[in-house]
């Protein structure tokens, strides 16, 4: 039997859609099937075939241009000119690991780790988030002398083995490891509590009781810090310090799985976690650090650190490599440059408000929920009862894509749309981004 699992299978393409499809797009969804590891998927049930990309923008085969709200890989725009112009560069150059000297990551983690707080003070580099969180996990089980794990009901934190096993997204098929406890998710929205923060830091209180309990020493608390594969979920800020003080009473570490939220995407602050007054113990990073090339990072403190580092070398082939580092130093850059976090924060407002009066029109918005330019649109079948509505998530997904506007969902009931757009994203897509919205909400008869 098939297990499906919510951050794969929600919103895909399956051999059942393969009737409605043109004959181009079925001849590539057919040669997949053929060539192609199972295990992969494809967004929508109607594929999209593309083949470009200009900052906020995709074009498919037929030319037709679509609106990114999806896409924080290409964290500063698509093909953005300043990350290509530095790779190509590099390439020319040298590209190889960091067993040799060389500038380049050097002048990178000074620059990166200045925008962290003090007590941050240590760089490692790998190409994946996920290698990230795992030599993260690593870390805080050889600095606690511990073993276990705790994340939020809904995590992604990466699919290598030590990852998958503490990612509850991936889905009732992927086991997790017997040291991972999880925890609800801090919803604002559902919770009814005067005090998100205690009623977090006493649920994770709960499972390091539990792990105590079986046997199991308590080793770090692992957090995308706006819950996003929760369904987004940026507020009260603040919120987090409770816990985190919880985490260190029990001889654990935080660890701020910054992926999502980081690189000045929530506005507020150059870093998710920043919001919350926190200072983690351990920061990770992936992809959007360079724009798409694959590189990631663990940024530490260096007594945290110190405890795996002086037993264990490591070693990432790819990590660190100079062509990498180039685009990681381009994005730093524009980020500055560009003035990308105060965009993310204006724009992000704005969006966020005009989004909001969609509440106005359709009872079936049940909230609407952001920080700078990550929001969560959740749509439920009853407003007072806040009974999710998964199925008309799915419909206004598809409908988004037939009028060119591009995102997913995300949360443990698959029905908050996420939307998450490149820093391109101008105040002029606004429009196209919630008349899109609302007219597919219309077209799907939705009160």
């Amino acid at each position: 039997m098939t297990t499906r699992s919510t951050i794969m299978d929600t919103n895909s393409f399956r051999a059942e859609h393969a009737a409605g499809l043109t004959a181009d797009v079925r001849k590539l969804t057919d040669k997949r099937s053929k060539v192609l590891g199972e295990s992969y998927r494809l967004f929508y049930r109607k594929p999209v075939h593309l083949v470009r990309g200009a900052g906020q923008y995709l074009w498919d085969a037929a030319g037709d241009k679509y609106l990114d709200a999806y896409n924080n890989v290409a964290s500063i725009g698509h093909c953005h000119p300043a990350v290509i112009a530095a790779v190509h560069q590099q390439m020319q150059m040298l590209n190889t690991h960091t067993r040799y000297l060389h500038e380049r990551i050097l002048d990178y983690s000074e620059a990166l780790l200045a925008t962290l707080p003090a007590e941050i003070d240590r760089a490692m580099y790998m190409c994946t988030g996920s290698e990230a969180n795992d030599l993260a996990i690593r870390v805080a089980r050889a600095y606690s002398g511990g073993s276990g794990i705790i994340v939020s009901q809904e995590a992604y934190h990466g699919t290598s083995d030590l990852t998958s096993g503490a990612s509850p997204a991936l889905g009732s098929g992927q086991p997790l490891a017997p040291t991972t406890r999880l925890v609800p998710p801090p919803d604002h929205y559902r919770v009814d509590t005067p005090d998100l923060g205690a009623w977090f830091a006493r649920e994770i209180q709960k499972q390091i009781d539990d792990m105590h309990a079986h046997g199991i020493k308590f080793a770090g608390f692992l957090a995308d810090s706006i819950f996003s594969s929760d369904g987004v979920l940026p507020n009260p800020r603040g919120f987090l310090q409770q816990a985190v003080d919880v985490v260190h009473k029990n001889g654990g570490i935080f660890i701020a799985d910054e992926v999502q939220p980081g690189f000045a995407r929530t506005g507020d602050t150059f870093w998710g976690f920043a919001r919350h007054g926190v200072i983690p113990d351990i920061v990770t990073t992936g992809k959007p650090m360079g724009n798409g090339i694959p590189v990631s990072g663990l940024l530490a403190k260096s007594d945290v650190l110190a405890a795996f580092s002086q037993s264990i070398p490591y070693f990432n082939t790819f990590g660190g490599n100079p062509v990498a580092m180039a685009a990681a130093q381009a994005v730093l850059r524009v980020i500055k440059e560009e003035g990308l976090q105060e965009h993310s924060r204006v724009v992000g407002a704005m969006l966020l408000a005009e989004l909001r009066k969609l509440m106005d029109k359709y009872a079936c918005v049940g909230d609407v929920r952001g920080a700078g330019l990550f929001i969560g649109f959740e749509l439920v079948q009853n407003r007072d009862s806040k009974t999710p509505d998964k199925a008309l998530a799915l419909d206004v997904i598809e409908q988004l894509r037939d009028n060119h506007v591009l995102t997913s969902v995300a949360g443990p009931y698959g029905n908050v749309l996420k939307l998450r757009p490149p820093l391109a994203f101008q105040e002029s897509d606004i429009d196209w981004l919630v008349g899109a919205l609302d007219k597919s909400l219309a077209a799907l008869n939705a009160v």
